[in-house]
C-alpha cells in the first residue's frame, strides 16, 4: 500500500481537480489514527461551541455548519432515551450515516418533579447521553418537550403541580384533537401564559424559567451542545381560534410569547452566554400560520420551526401539501430576515412515506436550512401523528441498529449528501435522489464579519448508502482531498478563488 503523504504536503502540494473514489480505494486510503488523512478529516469536521451569523449556524472557526439529524425524545417515565436502550451503538449508527445532530428531549416533569426541587440524577443521565453523542461528532439540541401539556390530558411535559386548570374537565380525545376539545388543557395553557401563581406563591412560568436555568447550568461547558430549544410546539390556549389564519395571531405572539421567551432567556443567560437559544412559534405555524414574534433582544438566538401538512386547519392556506410546506419555509426565512436569528427545522416527518420525507428534505436544501427529522424510534409515543414504527428510523433502540431493526428505505431517504462545514457562505446545495447527483456552490466570504477563508477546509458528507460503488467528484475553484473515510470529501479553495462549485455523481 502506498504511504499517505504528509498533512502539509496534502494541503500545500498538488491536489486533484477530480476524484474517483471506490470502496476499495477508500479502504486503502484509511490508515492509522495518526495518518495525515485522519488529521485532515478532524481538521475539517465542525468544531463547537456553535454560534450563529444571522440565519447561519456557525462553528468556532466561523464556518457555516449544516446539520442533518433526528429527534430522540422519550415521553414516558423516566423520560430519558437511555431508558429505552439508546446508547453508543445508536450514536455510531447515526454518525456512520452522516447524521450530525440529535434533538434531545427533556421533560420538565423529570427535571422538577416537585416545585423548586430538581432531580440531579435525571439531568446527569441526559447529559451522559449528550456526551456519548458528542464523542461521535453529533451536536445535541437540548429540547424542553411537551405535547398536550401533561399526562392528565393524554400527553407529557409539565409536572402535575403545574397543571392549573381551575377544575375544568380534561376531556382527553387523543393527540392532537385534545388541544381543541379540552377545556382543562386550554385553561392550563392560559394560566401558564399569564404566569399564574402556583405552589409556594411562585408563578408557574417563573418556575419553568428557573428549571431551564438549572438545566443550562449543567450543559453550559459542553461543546457538543448545539443549543437550547425553549418549548416544543407552544399551544396558544383559548387564543388558538385567532391563530387559525395565514397571518397568525400577532397579539398573542407579541403579548404572551415574546415576554415568556425573554423571561426564560434572562434566566439562561444568567448561567450560559455561550450556546444558541432557539425559540419556537405557536404550533399552527407548522401548517402555514405566520409568526409575529419580535426580536427578543439577546445575542445567539435562533428560530426553531416545524413542518407538518394539515390541509384546512389554517383558513386561507393552500390545500396542497407542497404549497403549504413551501409557505412554512418562506415564513421562516422572513422571520430570520426580520430578527437576524438562525434557522433550524427541528421537526418534520413522523411518517414512513418517502415521498413526503424527500419533498421536505429537498425544500430544506433549497432554503439551505439544517433539519432534525421525527423520530429515531417508535418508543411507545403517546402523542404523534405517526404511531409505532411508522415514525421510526430504528424500530427498537434496545437492539443493535442493523438488519430488520432499521427501516432501510427511510434511511436511504434521509441519508443524503450535504456540506457539514463550509469555509465560506453557501449559495446553494442540492441532491437529486433519482440520479444521486449532488452540487454545492459557495463563496469564500465569511458569513460573520469581514474577510474570506483564503484556504479554509470544507467538509462534505457522501453517504455510502447513496454511493455503494464509489463516486465521481469535480470541483471548480478548489482542490479535493479524500479523507480517511470514504464518506467524507474535503474541499480547499485555491488561492484567490471567490466561488467554489463541487459536483458529485455515482461512479
Amino acid at each position: 500500500m502506498r504511504a499517505m503523504p504528509s498533512l502539509r504536503r496534502m494541503l500545500c502540494g498538488a491536489a486533484f481537480a477530480a476524484v474517483f473514489l471506490s470502496p476499495a480505494l477508500a479502504a486503502s486510503a484509511s490508515a492509522t489514527p495518526g495518518s495525515a488523512a485522519v488529521k485532515l478529516q478532524r481538521l475539517a469536521a465542525p468544531r463547537g461551541p456553535l454560534d450563529n451569523a444571522g440565519r447561519w449556524i456557525t462553528d468556532r472557526r466561523g464556518r457555516v455548519v449544516i446539520l442533518h439529524g433526528i429527534n430522540m425524545v422519550y415521553k414516558l417515565p423516566p423520560y430519558r432515551p437511555d431508558a429505552v436502550g439508546f446508547s453508543a451503538d445508536d450514536a455510531a449508527f447515526l454518525q456512520r450515516n452522516g447524521f450530525n445532530t440529535v434533538r434531545l428531549g427533556v421533560i420538565e416533569k423529570g427535571v422538577e418533579p416537585q416545585p423548586g426541587q430538581y432531580d440531579g440524577t435525571y439531568i446527569r443521565k441526559l447529559r451522559s447521553t449528550e456526551r456519548i453523542l458528542a464523542r461521535h461528532g453529533i451536536f445535541s439540541l437540548v429540547d424542553f418537550h411537551q405535547d398536550l401539556y401533561n399526562e392528565k390530558f393524554g400527553g407529557e411535559g409539565w409536572p402535575d403541580w403545574a397543571v392549573l386548570d381551575d377544575g375544568l374537565p380534561a376531556d382527553p380525545m387523543g393527540f392532537p384533537v385534545t388541544y381543541v376539545t379540552s377545556p382543562g388543557l386550554n385553561r392550563a395553557f392560559d394560566n401558564f401564559w399569564a404566569n399564574d401563581t402556583g405552589p409556594g406563591g411562585v408563578g408557574i412560568q417563573a418556575r419553568y424559567a428557573a428549571a431551564w436555568a438549572r438545566v443550562a447550568r449543567s450543559f453550559k461547558r459542553d461543546r457538543g451542545v448545539l443549543g437550547y430549544d425553549l418549548l416544543n410546539e407552544p399551544w396558544p390556549g383559548t387564543a388558538f381560534g385567532s391563530c387559525r389564519n395565514t397571518a397568525g395571531c400577532p397579539a398573542f405572539d407579541k403579548g404572551s410569547m415574546a415576554p415568556f421567551y425573554r423571561r426564560v432567556l434572562r434566566q439562561i443567560r444568567g448561567v450560559d452566554r455561550q450556546h444558541v437559544v432557539f425559540y419556537e412559534p405557536q404550533v399552527l405555524f407548522n401548517t402555514d400560520a405566520d409568526t409575529s414574534i419580535p426580536r427578543l433582544g439577546f445575542a445567539r438566538t435562533g428560530f426553531s420551526f416545524h413542518v407538518y401538512c394539515t390541509p384546512g386547519l389554517v383558513a386561507g392556506a393552500p390545500t396542497d401539501c407542497a404549497e403549504i410546506e413551501q409557505a412554512v419555509f418562506d415564513n421562516a426565512d422572513q422571520q430570520s430576515t426580520r430578527t437576524g436569528d438562525a434557522l433550524l427545522l427541528s421537526e418534520y416527518g413522523a411518517t414512513d412515506d418517502t415521498a413526503t420525507l424527500t419533498r421536505i428534505a429537498n425544500l430544506a436544501d433549497s432554503h439551505m436550512v439544517s433539519w432534525q427529522e421525527w423520530h429515531y424510534c417508535g418508543c411507545s409515543d403517546p402523542t404523534t401523528t405517526g404511531p409505532g414504527d411508522v415514525q421510526a428510523l430504528v424500530k427498537d433502540p434496545a437492539n443493535p441498529p442493523r438488519g430488520a431493526n432499521v427501516l432501510r428505505n427511510k434511511l436511504k431517504t434521509l441519508a443524503r449528501p450535504y456540506p457539514q462545514a463550509i469555509s465560506g457562505t453557501p449559495l446553494s446545495f442540492s441532491f437529486e435522489p433519482a440520479t444521486r447527483r449532488f452540487e454545492l456552490v459557495y463563496e469564500t466570504k465569511r458569513a460573520k464579519g469581514r474577510g474570506t477563508f483564503s484556504r479554509g477546509l470544507t467538509d462534505v458528507f457522501l453517504p455510502e448508502i447513496q454511493y455503494p460503488h464509489g463516486y465521481r467528484a469535480q470541483v471548480r475553484g478548489g482542490s479535493l482531498f479524500p479523507a480517511s473515510s470514504s464518506r467524507h470529501l474535503i474541499v480547499r479553495a485555491k488561492p484567490g478563488a471567490n466561488r467554489i462549485t463541487l459536483t458529485v455523481a455515482p461512479r
